[in-house]
């Protein structure tokens, strides 16, 4: 952990005057309203050099993210506002709070595992497709869930991540993070003994941090494009109301296995 400077805590990113507001060094109404994008804003509160490569893959990246239908996100949104209509911003916070390892926020996950991909590489001087054989060995060894590849819905490929790599590719800024990408989707089949797809959650943190976008902010992108999501579900929510059906459905869909209770066991132990 980074220790506080010893002159006392600071921010810098952002002050309010009583004639203005500054943010990262800059005023927000000459220099920023109707003169930045909010990819480009959004870069600006991060800190990040705002490079045309970068605001265009941040944009695009939270596009691709923002809906993919009534995914568990989306369903628990509804339901909550369905229950607490005078809540929207409680029914998008419960959108959100799935956001883990499994949904929404394996971009972080595939970030790191591209990053430990790269400096293994570096470090041993081995060719990348060798350590991507190796590490996806490791992994499927281990049983454990590969970053950035399967999908439950898109076979043979989620066509939303490469057209990511497509779109990195055009801009110029692809560069080791999208190589190592692809080096573990070469391998795959090789491990796997079939292909597995590539997902949109690999390809986000691939471009991203090869344009230059830090990956402790990552889980941030999936989490402002899905908000986006969320609220015009909500507004649809509003208008033509599903959340009581998604559930309803659900209860319909289960099967219930009642467990026996203490007295039909003591019951069944007498009569054996």
């Amino acid at each position: 952990m980074k220790q506080a400077d010893a002159s006392g805590p600071k921010t810098r990113i952002a002050q309010a005057h009583a004639d203005r507001v500054t943010v990262r060094g800059a005023d927000l109404c000459t220099e920023c309203i109707g003169h930045e994008t909010f990819a480009a804003y959004f870069l600006r509160l991060l800190n990040v050099e705002r490079t045309p490569a970068l605001v265009a893959l941040v944009d695009a990246t939270l596009i691709a993210i923002a809906e993919h239908g009534l995914v568990p996100s989306v369903q628990a949104a509804r339901m909550t506002y369905a229950a607490s209509p005078e809540s929207l911003h409680g029914s998008v916070a419960a959108g959100l709070l799935g956001c883990g390892s499994v949904i929404l926020g394996a971009s972080e996950t595939a970030g790191a595992f591209l990053g430990d991909l790269n400096r293994k590489a570096h470090a041993s001087g081995r060719p990348l497709d060798e350590v991507a054989l190796d590490a996806v060995s490791e992994i499927r060894a281990a049983r454990r869930a590969l970053p950035g590849f399967g999908h439950p819905i898109h076979k043979p490929e989620d066509p939303r991540a490469w057209r990511l790599l497509e779109l990195a590719e055009d801009l110029g800024s692809a560069g080791a993070n999208c190589a190592a990408l692809k080096a573990v989707h070469g391998v795959v089949p090789h491990v796997y003994g079939r292909a597995l797809p590539l997902n949109v959650s690999g390809a986000i943190p691939a471009v991203l941090l090869d344009a230059g976008f830090p990956q402790g902010a990552m889980k941030g992108i999936p989490l402002i494009a899905r908000t986006a999501g969320l609220i015009a579900h909500l507004l649809e929510e509003q208008e033509h109301p599903i959340g009581f059906a998604l559930s309803n459905t659900a209860e319909a869909g289960i099967d219930y296995d009642v467990a026996p209770s203490a007295k039909d066991l003591a019951a069944e132990g007498a009569s054996s």
